[in-house]
C-alpha cells in the first residue's frame, strides 16, 4: 500500500527530537592547576567574574542538547566538581556575561547559588514542591518556568483547550485545534465514543500526557479498539506534508519547516485499514527549509498572526519557553491548526538559538 510504504520510508530518515551532541571533556587536575596558577599570578584567590548566574536542573540528555559549545561560547560554564570556570568559559564569559551552574539535586536548593535565574525541565511532584517553595522564599529569582504552568501543558487535553478557547481570528488567518476526543479508559468503547462525537477518520491517537511522544494513525473504526487509553484522538487534517515548528523564547519567535505525515486521499482512506504506529513525534522532524516545495505549502504563517498568537499564549499559559506544532490546512491560505505544544523544546536544533537565548536571559535580569 502506497501510504504505508511512504510512512515506513519516511520514518527511517528522521532524527530524534533531542539532538545529542558530544560531551566536552575537561581533565580536572589540569584545570585545577591552571586556576591555581591564575590565582597565584594575581596574588590572591580566584573568584568568578560578575555575571548573570543561571542555575540549571535538566536531564543529562537535555543538558547535552542545550548546552552546546556554541551556547557556552557566548556564556561561561561553572564546573561544580572543581569549583572553578573552565578555561573555555574564562576566555569567553565576557561576551555575554552569563554563568551556567549545574544545580546539585542532592543538596537543598536554597543552599546553592545565589542564582539570578533557575532554568529547569524536570518532572515529579517532589521537584515541583521544591521549586514552589524556592519561588516563595526567593522572589527576586526568575524561575523558568512556573511548575504549575508547565504541568498544564503536559496534558494534551488542557494544552489545546487554551488554544480552542482563544479561537484566534484576525485579517491574517484563523487559528484553532483539530476536533478531538479524550479517552481515559475502556478501549472497547472507543468506536462508539468516536461516532457520538462525530469525529471523521483517519484519526491521530496520542498519549494523553505529553511525556510520551508516540502517536498512531487509525484508518478504520475496528482498529480504534487496538488503541491503549488514556489518549487523545484528533482528526487528521491534510496539510501538504509540512508542519511549522514555532519556537518561542520570551518575545522572540523563530519558525522552521518540518516534513510531516503525507496527506491522505479519500481513495487511500477507503482502501486502507489498521493502525500505523510511530515511535516518536520527531519522526516528522526532518528539515524542509531547503526542500523544493509547492509555494502554497512552504509559505510560512504570517508574522503578525504568529506574534499575536505567541503573545496570547504566553499570557494564558504563563510560559516563556515553548514551541507550537502548527499546520496549515491543505488547499487554504489562512486556516491554521495547533496540534501540539511543548515546554522547553529542543532549542539546540533552532538556528541561532545561542544568540536568541542568551539575549533573552540577559533581558530578564535587565528588566528587574
Amino acid at each position: 500500500m502506497r501510504m504505508g510504504g511512504e510512512i515506513e520510508a519516511y520514518c527511517k530518515e528522521q532524527n530524534d527530537e533531542e539532538e545529542i551532541v558530544e560531551d566536552r571533556e575537561v581533565e580536572d587536575e589540569k584545570m585545577v592547576a591552571k586556576m591555581r596558577y591564575s590565582a597565584a599570578a594575581i596574588g590572591g584567590g580566584f573568584s568568578p567574574p560578575k555575571a548573570v548566574v543561571v542555575g540549571y536542573a535538566l536531564t543529562s540528555k537535555k543538558t547535552k542538547s542545550f548546552l552546546q559549545p556554541k551556547l557556552e561560547g557566548l556564556a561561561s560554564y561553572w564546573n561544580a566538581e572543581t569549583a572553578c570556570l573552565t578555561e573555555y568559559g574564562c576566555r569567553k564569559c565576557r561576551n555575554k556575561g552569563i554563568l551556567f551552574v549545574a544545580i546539585d539535586l542532592s543538596k537543598p536548593l536554597s543552599d546553592q547559588g545565589p542564582f539570578d535565574i533557575v532554568l529547569h525541565k524536570l518532572s515529579g511532584k517532589e521537584w515541583r514542591c521544591i521549586l514552589e517553595d524556592y519561588r516563595i522564599t526567593h522572589p527576586n529569582v526568575t524561575v523558568l518556568d512556573p511548575p504549575d504552568a508547565i504541568q498544564h501543558v503536559y496534558s494534551r487535553q488542557s494544552m489545546l483547550e487554551v488554544v480552542a478557547e482563544l479561537n484566534l481570528t484576525d485579517p491574517y488567518g484563523k487559528v484553532g485545534v483539530p476536533e478531538q476526543l479524550v479517552i481515559k479508559k475502556d478501549s472497547s468503547s472507543i468506536p462508539d465514543s468516536v461516532n457520538m462525537a462525530g469525529l471523521r477518520l483517519p484519526l491521530v491517537a496520542k498519549p494523553l500526557f505529553a511525556k510520551s511522544h508516540e502517536l498512531s494513525l487509525a484508518y478504520d473504526e475496528l482498529s480504534l479498539q487496538k488503541l491503549e487509553p488514556p489518549l487523545v484522538l484528533q482528526e487528521f487534517i491534510n496539510h501538504g506534508g509540512v508542519l511549522f515548528k514555532v519556537y518561542i523564547v520570551g518575545e522572540a519567535i523563530k519558525v522552521l519547516r518540518r516534513f510531516s505525515l503525507p496527506d491522505v486521499s479519500k481513495r487511500e482512506l477507503n482502501s486502507s485499514a489498521g493502525v500505523y504506529r510511530f515511535p516518536r513525534v520527531s519522526c516528522a522532524a526532518a528539515s524542509a527549509d531547503e526542500a523544493d516545495l509547492d509555494p502554497h505549502v512552504a509559505e510560512l504563517p504570517p508574522r503578525p498572526l504568529l506574534e499575536r498568537l505567541a503573545k496570547e499564549l504566553r499570557h494564558r499559559l504563563g510560559l516563556r519557553l515553548f514551541n507550537l506544532d502548527m499546520i496549515r490546512e491543505h488547499g487554504t491560505q489562512d486556516r491554521y491548526y495547533i496540534i501540539d505544544i511543548n515546554y522547553f523544546p529542543g532549542y539546540g536544533k533552532m538556528p541561532g538559538y545561542e544568540h536568541i537565548f542568551t539575549d533573552f536571559l540577559l533581558s530578564l535580569v535587565q528588566s528587574k
